[in-house]
């Protein structure tokens, strides 16, 4: 059975570890706008994401929703956006809740895809 190669470990010297993630899909969900006690906007939808991708070099058609959260001005933009739109996203993954397990999408930044594709 070949090896499999071993990634690094960590540096955590910096006490930065990598937790990037950059997504397309289309908005299929989103919860009213709220606010945090403080006045902060939060917007909490799901991403349906479609895609083709290279799994041992052969193709696997992947397909999920995933959970968004953002905050701030990237709250404001996610709630404007209408069900549907093609959006990409970047951002960090983190559990919902300290007693959770389950993985939310944190948005940091929101690129609209519709109407850019010509400039």
């Amino acid at each position: 059975m070949p090896r499999r190669p071993s990634l690094p470990p960590p540096d955590e010297s910096a006490g930065v570890v990598l937790n990037r993630v950059q997504i397309e899909g289309r908005l299929c969900e989103k919860k009213p706008l709220r606010y945090t006690p403080v006045g902060l906007p939060v917007a909490e939808a799901r991403l349906d994401h479609r895609s083709e991708q290279s799994e041992a070099g052969l193709p696997r058609q992947v397909t999920c929703e995933i959970p968004l959260i953002a905050l701030g001005p990237q709250a404001n933009c996610l709630a404007a956006a209408p069900l549907g739109a093609a959006l990409r996203l970047a951002g960090f993954l983190a559990a919902r809740s300290r007693n959770s397990k389950t993985l939310v999408l944190h948005v940091q930044a929101i690129e609209f895809l519709e109407g850019n594709q010509n400039g």
